[in-house]
């Protein structure tokens, strides 16, 4: 599915301002982290995909669609020339569509660095609405969506038992919160104050996906590829004190370790025929931000066969950090005992530009708004032997917390 003119792209160097008060306010296209990023406005090209071979077609019709355009990129860094933001459904039977967006223009930062990008041509004609400064922050109240926490309860009790039984040896279960938006809400002051208390995650808003994910699924730079993988948390301590317990504890529970390990070593094995000297830490490092800590370890090597980033998302998608393992076992436990569809939840979102390099995080800490004013949120937890399904009920409401309360309601 191509447009119908091929497009004509120009990026030039130039004052990116202030990034978010270029988005729009109602459907902000919006990728941040650390202060740099890039925001798009309108939409040039509209590409939806769905089925178990979305992501494969989306980096085919990536890569036709940057044959056929026309690009004077003056800049020359990475999200500079023609770029598309994307989000994708998480399953593959999934009633979500998975797109690809290109905008009609593009304002970037990246390391000092600042640049516009004007594309024409194309079919989609959405101009975006006009901008000015951040509104007033949206005060909504959450309710329990579709799986109650008794529901959710009963979901983990059941899969230790099948973990027992030998199944499966982890499943990620999510639960779902629902509330609804008003109208006048600016989408901008929650993604300000998303990227505000969450500097070092990615900032999103893609489709009406917007969440601040502290997992980086795959990044590919100039050849070099990295990802980060979580898996295994913990809360902050209310003291100094407090805290460095809770971070010993994480390091020494051999149940999140275990949940840890299933999750890198997907990663690996994803990324292993595309790639040279590939890498893993050592071992499993804590992962702080402001209200949990994580373990982490940080995967890279070099791009080895000239895939793009999209087809690193497609040999990556879904890892054992939000499916579980083995994961076609931990898949089919997941479409029984989570009576909803997670949509883009825990699939991946990000971008990719014209020379395949690109920037994709795993779709956390995140909330879809419909156009009628309905918006989802999701947050999961890594179900594994002896998981207990009080404690994991709290860890969902955890990472609740940045997606709910930059929407006004306290976790």
């Amino acid at each position: 599915m191509l447009t119908a003119a091929p497009l004509s792209v120009v990026s030039t160097a130039a004052p990116a301002g202030t990034l978010l008060e270029t988005a729009s306010s109602r459907a902000p296209l919006v990728w941040l982290r650390g202060g740099d990023g890039l925001v798009g406005v309108g939409e040039a090209v509209r590409l939806e995909f769905t089925g178990p071979d979305r992501v494969a077609e989306a980096a085919a019709a990536w890569r036709a669609l940057v044959d056929a355009a026309e690009m004077r990129d003056e800049v020359g860094v990475p999200g500079s020339g023609l770029v598309a933001f994307g989000a994708f459904a998480f399953g593959d039977v999934s009633a979500h569509r998975s797109v690809l967006i290109v905008p009609r223009l593009l304002v970037g930062r990246r390391s000092g660095i600042e640049w516009r990008t004007r594309i024409a041509g194309g079919t989609a004609t959405a101009a975006g609405d006009p901008v000015g400064p951040v509104g007033s922050a949206p005060r909504l109240r959450f309710s329990p969506g579709t799986l109650s926490p008794d529901g959710y309860r009963a979901a983990v009790a059941e899969a230790v038992l099948r973990i027992e039984r030998g199944a499966f040896a982890k499943a990620v279960l999510a639960r779902d919160l629902t509330a609804r938006l008003p109208r006048t809400s600016d989408l901008r002051r929650v993604l300000r104050d998303l990227a505000a208390d969450y500097p070092d995650c990615w900032t999103f808003a893609v489709d009406g996906l917007i969440g601040s994910s502290p997992e980086t699924l795959v990044r590919v730079d100039a050849g070099r590829v990295t990802s980060r993988v979580l898996a295994g948390s913990a809360s902050r301590g209310s003291t100094d004190h407090a805290d460095r317990d809770s971070v010993a504890a994480l390091l020494a529970s051999a149940k999140d370790r275990d949940e840890h390990r299933f999750a890198v070593r997907s990663v690996l094995a994803g990324l292993r025929s595309h790639t040279s000297g590939l890498r893993a830490s050592d071992a499993p490092f804590p992962l702080e931000l402001p209200n949990l800590w994580h373990l982490a370890s940080d995967v890279a090597g070099v791009l080895a066969d000239g895939s793009s980033a999209l087809d690193l998302v497609d040999a990556l998608h879904p890892t054992a950090a939000v499916a579980g393992f083995p994961t076609p076992a931990a898949l089919a436990a997941i479409a029984e005992l989570e009576p909803f569809d997670r949509g883009r939840y825990a699939g991946p979102v990000g971008w990719i530009d014209a020379s395949g390099s690109g920037e994709w995080a795993v779709a956390l800490r995140c909330a879809q708004l419909t156009a009628d004013g309905r918006v989802t949120a999701y947050a999961g937890a890594g179900i594994v032997a002896g998981s207990e399904p009080e404690q994991e009920l709290a860890e969902t409401d955890l990472k609740f917390a940045p997606i709910v309360g930059a929407f006004g309601q306290e976790a």
